[in-house]
């Protein structure tokens, strides 16, 4: 009997198909061109004239589109069409509206961007389309709850006044785009448009320096010259927008269904979103509508080799679907990623001792583990800046006298970011020798581009200055050993910040420590980030962490953020530390409207010079992004700015399958083991009640 049991289970486990059982995908998804992704943290805004943040352009990046893209391969990064035909057409005039050369930047009064878009690019299909020429009844919108509950899709050609309208929506002070306060300084009439706009509909006015000059082309009229705006023109703030939309999506009882433009954007991009549960999953489709866009056919030297290139002028996207499901917990992720049920993964500090090491040189390379599975490591330096601030207003530390300036000179020696990188950041990210990243047009390299106050150049390579040099500023500055001579104790200074976790403590630890080297007495005043974001508008605070993402690839974009007309005290702009120097700011409205060339490029070099002797930062770390990604994944190249990179992406859909059938296999035997182990063990107990049994008949 138990020898025929046993045969029984025997032949079930061997006769049923038992690979892969840990597999979080249905069965009829295996062999689909799928990319499987995650989030950790929802996004909150879908509409391209409010979002403003990173995990939002994961997706708005793949469904909407602006009149122009960063090329995918090429570097430095280049501007090119995406539904215009051409780069725009630049011409500047006088006030009195005579043409002007652009290299006279006294005569230009205005600059006027003449924008061409392609004919016969269709909107994804929606029911914006069907619904925004009639009004949906009550009882019609009672029985709505999803888009998918709508019979009837359309579409329609993309136009030029698709793009014009969303410039207004920008505008419009009932939307709150966090550009609209940068806009007003250069779109002429956008701010008096914004005004005036009241509760009208934007359909109903124009801005005077938006025109449609026909069906597949507009302008814009900015103020002066402002070279960057071109880099503006790529971002989704200025992708297209159907009327049709926003009238559908005002309707009343649909908002209060999240049936909104927040939640289901409507775009001419190669995806467009088919499900949207934040609290499980977010899916993305190919766009059935899309038009003929092609794999880039060159890039830059080695991309060929790298077999960047295998897949020129092929049509994209090449991915029919990506589902995102929501990962909150680092290790979950983690372990899906090493069987293979995640394309692509980050490093959390947890896993990065498993995944890579650092080789003699200082360079990161995988683990043996990690190669044997064909997983592939890309590191970057970010476009991004963290750094630590001083508010320039405060009394102690703050303005420009000799005193307040050495002590911050001091403290940019003393907080060791070698260090912090190497602890906190498991040795991703470069320190920072002024604001511009690498990648960044003014960046310099070696000795040429080292900060000077803060270190030496030694052997080839930069050194941090000695302790010593910052405790010879201190004293400089009438702080020996860190001793405020009006009370005879330490020099107390305050730390503001929202890091208020268990797991915040040892880095705030870490920079007490940093002030001590100094003799200086830490104070860390934790608090919740409405609390920290009224410090920052009052200049309340002393010291504080920022950071910043570059928004395009121009010093500008980060030298903006110490023009003394940015402040945040004053004028509510992104000048958090509200520094103010009169020559700096001189030379940052020469330099914002040059052209690149020699003479820009030294007055960059000036700038650098100013800021590195004033300290109003300690210039942190430019943070270094480490991606993995398995063997089936192509097309991998970093583009920091580019939104829009997933319609390039091609997976080996054999190979996954092939790697998650050998990584996954079903392991019986030690439950047949077990199995026998307890047949064994229960025969005698059976054999000896059965016994017990018979005497007891008897």
């Amino acid at each position: 009997m138990y020898t025929l049991f046993l045969t029984i289970f025997i032949l079930f486990l061997t006769s049923c198909d038992v690979s892969q059982l840990n597999n979080p995908y249905p069965p009829n998804k295996t062999g689909k061109s799928i990319l499987y992704s995650s989030f950790s943290e929802r996004p909150n805004h879908l509409d391209p004239a409010i979002s403003y943040s990173a995990n939002e352009n994961v997706f708005i990046g793949q469904i909407y589109e602006p009149a122009y893209q960063y090329n995918y391969l090429k570097r430095p990064y280049q501007l090119e069409p995406l539904t215009a035909t051409k780069m725009p057409v630049i011409e500047y005039f006088n006030l009195q509206g005579d043409k002007v050369d652009g290299r006279d930047i006294g005569s230009i009064a205005f600059t006027d961007y003449t924008i061409t878009i392609k004919p016969g690019i269709k909107y994804q299909f929606h029911p914006a389309f069907i619904e925004a020429n009639r009004k949906l009844r009550p009882e019609q919108i009672a029985e709505i709850n999803a888009l998918s509950d709508f019979d009837q899709l359309g579409t329609r050609e993309l136009i030029a006044a698709d793009y014009v309208y969303q410039i207004k929506r920008l505008a419009d002070p009932k939307k709150q785009s966090p550009i609209a306060g940068v806009m007003k300084n250069y779109i002429l009439g956008f701010d008096e448009f914004s005004k005036q706009i009241g509760e009208q509909s934007v359909s109903l006015k124009n801005i005077s320096g938006v025109e449609v000059l026909g069906r597949y082309r507009y302008k814009i009229r900015i103020k002066g010259k402002y070279p960057q705006f071109k880099f503006w023109l790529a971002m989704p703030f200025f992708a297209p927008m159907p009327w049709e939309a926003e009238v559908f999506y005002q309707q009343q009882g649909l908002s209060d269904k999240n049936i909104s433009l927040d939640w289901f954007p409507v775009g001419t991009g190669p995806y467009y979103l088919t499900e949207n549960n934040p609290n499980q999953r977010m899916v993305l489709a190919k766009n059935p509508n899309y038009h003929e866009d092609k794999y880039p056919s060159e890039g830059e030297a080695g991309d060929k080799e790298k077999g960047l290139l295998l897949d020129a002028e092929k049509l994209m996207p090449f991915i029919d679907k990506v589902v995102y499901t929501l990962e909150k917990e680092t290790i979950p992720y983690w372990n899906k990623f090493l069987q293979g049920y995640y394309d692509a993964s980050g490093i959390s500090s947890d896993s990065f001792d498993q995944a890579v090491q650092f080789i003699g040189d200082g360079d990161a390379k995988l683990t043996d583990t990690m190669e044997a599975k064909g997983i592939r490591l890309q590191t970057a330096v970010t476009t991004s800046i963290f750094y630590l601030g001083f508010n320039m207003l405060d009394p102690v530390i703050g303005g420009g006298s000799v005193s307040a300036r050495k002590i911050r000179q001091a403290i940019s020696i003393a907080i060791d970011y070698e260090e912090y990188i190497s602890i906190f950041q498991n040795g991703r990210g470069l320190p920072a020798q002024g604001m511009l990243p690498y990648g960044i047009y003014g960046y310099e390299e070696n000795k040429a581009g080292i900060n000077p106050v803060v270190y030496d150049w030694v052997d080839g390579q930069y050194q941090r200055k000695s302790i010593n040099s910052a405790e010879k500023l201190m004293r400089e500055a009438g702080y020996p050993k860190g001793v405020n001579p009006a009370t005879g104790e330490s020099l107390v200074l305050y730390f503001d910040t929202t890091s208020v976790s268990v797991d915040d403590r040892p880095r705030m630890n870490w920079y007490r420590k940093q002030f001590a080297k100094l003799g200086i007495k830490l104070v860390i005043r934790a608090t919740d980030y409405n609390r920290f974001q009224e410090k920052m508008r009052t200049g309340s605070g002393q010291m504080f962490l920022w950071g910043w993402n570059a928004d395009y690839p121009d010093p500008e974009n980060f030298f903006f953020l110490l023009y003394s007309k940015n402040g945040k005290v004053k004028y509510g702009g992104e000048n958090a530390v509200n520094y103010h120097n009169a020559e700096f700011d001189k030379l940052f409205e020469q330099m914002r409207n040059m052209d690149n060339g020699k003479q820009r490029l030294e007055i960059i070099q000036k700038m650098q010079s100013i800021v590195r002797k004033d300290a109003p930062w300690v210039f942190g770390f430019f943070p270094k992004s480490f991606s993995l990604f398995h063997g089936w994944y192509k097309n991998v190249k970093p583009n920091l700015m580019a939104n829009n990179r997933l319609k390039y992406t091609r997976i080996d859909v054999k190979e996954r399958e092939l790697k998650r059938e050998q990584w996954n296999q079903a392991v019986f035997w030690p439950l047949i083991v077990a199995f026998i182990f307890f047949l064994i063990v229960l025969f005698p107990a059976v054999r000896a009640f059965k016994h017990r049994a018979k005497e007891t008949v008897q």
